[in-house]
């Protein structure tokens, strides 16, 4: 069995479905399980809708819903055979009247909880891989369509919830590889429920986590994430475009790209697939003859330094300092309790004796934690940043990596360096302002002369 995961992009119109139709076929004989994303930008039309809804703006979220539910019919209906179209229209109608009721409710209370999200933004995966199993149906596909919902169980952290290992692997195990044995199994990732029944989401970007943890609960062969990119490349195309292939790298440099800023993958993906040793492949459904990239356990040979150029764009630079701290005992604790307080995460850090630098994406709560830790210490707040990280497993090995590094950065002015945390990487801090300039610089010296078997 392999697991086959499509991004919203791969499943965001009949055209594009039938795209995902042909690849499965091509993999039918592996016992495929596919899990999809909502088509499109669903989940955030479905998120737009509830804020109509706590804004009171009930002619607007009514339109959205039926502009939403219009563009499913529309698309569904061009790969449902004629005979499944009553089949489809019912399942559409009851999606749809359910949702428009937790709509109301939503708007009669005025406020979006993060289990309403959750009830909301579900309803995404719900409707895609239902329409999916349809589709394949119509292409020559025998399929089944099984509810996330019954067989991924999390604990109660609404939008970010995490998984419970042990149940979800039990329920995956007891019932996916006997229908696979038979049909393509299709089903919806991102959502799971509570242990009592009550629907969460594992984040967003979670379709990727899902694919991840059904491998490893139905002991798959190979997990292939099917996206628009031709696989992780040596640079953001998004910063600069024209970045090479890499062709394989470990789980390890995998995870800290995406943990940097590589959007091809969800960073918590890689976690079920290593303690499983099962290999992850990056893969472009618009592309399907490109060998994309393959994730595997073990460290892989390499020529080059760096493997890849991870960035991340909207980055908050915190400072926090105090001369009253010199000499002092607890200054570091202090300040990251603050954080823990307001469940903000700490991306890079940099310290001395009486002062820190760290990095933050989510400034939700920043109002909160600079009153907090001017209680102790002075603090300054500057947005407008980035984060840029080069990551491979030869950078421990390479004497003159930084050196390279801030001799190719000579005109930009980085505002933090981090290195040492991980041997994998060596990442700093510029205005978002540079950050083409930065990453251009730094593919020039790094990626002029590339090692065939690891780059293409």
């Amino acid at each position: 069995m392999i697991v086959m995961k499509f991004g919203g992009t791969s499943v965001e119109s009949a055209q594009a479905i039938e795209r995902v139709a042909a690849i499965v076929k091509a993999n039918a004989a592996r016992h495929p399980v596919v899990v999809v994303s909502a088509m499109g930008k669903t989940t955030n039309k479905l998120l737009a809708i509830a804020q109509s809804a706590i804004e009171g703006r009930r002619e607007e979220f009514i339109r959205q819903l039926h502009d939403l539910r219009d563009f499913h019919s529309r698309e569904a209906r061009q790969v449902v055979p004629l005979e499944r179209r009553a089949e489809l229209d019912r399942v559409l109608d009851d999606h749809f009247q359910e949702l428009t009721e937790l709509v109301k409710g939503i708007a009669v209370l005025g406020e979006l909880t993060p289990r309403s999200i959750d009830a909301i933004s579900s309803y995404g995966e719900r409707l895609s891989s239902y329409v999916v199993s349809l589709a394949f149906n119509h292409f020559g596909l025998p399929a089944v369509h099984v509810d996330s919902r019954k067989v991924i169980v999390t604990d109660r952290r609404h939008t970010q919830a995490a998984p419970i290992f042990t149940e979800t692997y039990k329920r995956l195990a007891d019932t996916i590889p006997a229908l696979a044995a038979r049909q393509v199994v299709v089903m919806g990732g991102f959502i799971g429920s509570t242990e009592d029944g009550v629907t969460s989401t594992l984040g967003r970007g979670g379709s990727d986590f899902t694919a991840s943890i059904v491998g490893a609960g139905i002991g798959a062969e190979e997990i292939q994430i099917w996206t628009d990119v031709d696989g992780m490349l040596t640079a953001d195309p998004t910063v600069l475009p024209g970045g090479h292939r890499v062709k394989t790298i470990s789980f390890a440099e995998a995870a800290e790209l995406a943990y940097f800023g590589a959007k091809v993958l969800h960073p918590a993906t890689v976690i079920p697939a290593v303690e499983h040793n099962i290999p992850v492949l990056i893969l472009n459904s618009r592309r399907p003859d490109v060998p994309g990239t393959r994730i595997v356990s073990q460290a892989v040979a390499c020529r080059n330094a760096v493997k890849s150029i991870a960035c991340k764009k909207k980055v908050t630079l915190v400072y926090v300092y105090s001369t009253r701290m010199l000499m002092a005992h607890g200054f570091l604790r202090r300040i990251f309790e603050v954080f823990d307080r307001h469940e903000t995460a700490v991306d890079m850090v940099a310290t001395s004796e009486v002062s820190v630098s760290l990095t933050i994406d989510n400034t939700s709560r920043i109002a909160q934690i600079r009153e907090d830790l001017t209680e102790f210490s002075e603090v300054v707040v500057e947005e407008g940043h980035a984060t840029v990280c080069l990551v491979g497993d030869n950078i421990r090995y390479t004497p003159g990596v930084a050196a390279r590094v801030f001799g190719a950065l000579r005109n930009v002015n980085v505002a933090l360096i981090s290195q040492g945390a991980s041997l994998l990487n060596l990442g700093f801090v510029v205005a978002e302002k540079d950050l083409r300039a930065a990453v251009e610089a730094l593919h020039s010296e790094f990626f002029t002369e590339l090692d065939p078997e690891v780059f293409d």
